[in-house]
């Protein structure tokens, strides 16, 4: 694995681009079994004392499974020569097919969770807490609901201590 351990004071991005346009695949599982998807929804920040990411995961997504019963995720990101991989992976279910076969992505164990060696960052990410959304806490009428659920189940948001960081030796 060529990936090199940094402390998360040595990151410097803007999020909003980092997760919002460039996107990231969230892996759960192990190395036995692990699923990855897409997603461009999630925060960084700090909460509890901790350096957390929150990520947002439908019930019905196949790695909903693997992230719900494990300790740890991964949260990866790319560089733009993999958006084709990115895409295939959100749009397609780890039920029907192998991501890593299909897109080229070459799993990689760090820390015990799973991640990709062609990322060029990664985030081992502990889940602290989970809540799951739900329309009557929205506080606005502006039709997010409408525009981002319609039939579809709302997300479970797992806030998470990242509890290590590597970039791309």
């Amino acid at each position: 694995m060529a990936f090199r351990k940094i402390d998360i004071s040595e990151l410097s991005f803007n999020p909003f681009d980092k997760i919002g346009k460039q996107w990231m695949l969230l892996t759960g599982g192990d190395k036995d079994s692990f699923n990855t998807m897409t997603a461009s929804w999630g925060q960084l920040g700090v909460l509890w004392n901790k350096n957390v990411l929150t990520c947002y995961i439908r019930p019905n997504r196949y790695t909903y499974d693997f992230v719900e019963k494990g300790e740890c995720f991964t949260a990866s990101f790319y560089g733009e020569e993999y958006r084709s991989a990115l895409s295939f992976c959100g749009s397609h279910s780890g039920r029907d097919c192998d991501k890593a076969k299909e897109t080229g992505l070459t799993p990689a164990e760090v820390d015990g969770c799973m991640a990709f060696e062609e990322a060029e960052l990664v985030l081992v990410c502990r889940k602290l807490y989970s809540y799951d959304l739900q329309e009557s806490s929205f506080l606005t009428d502006d039709g997010i609901p409408e525009k981002f659920f319609g039939t579809d189940p709302y997300h479970r948001a797992y806030i998470s201590e990242i509890v290590g960081v590597y970039v791309k030796d």
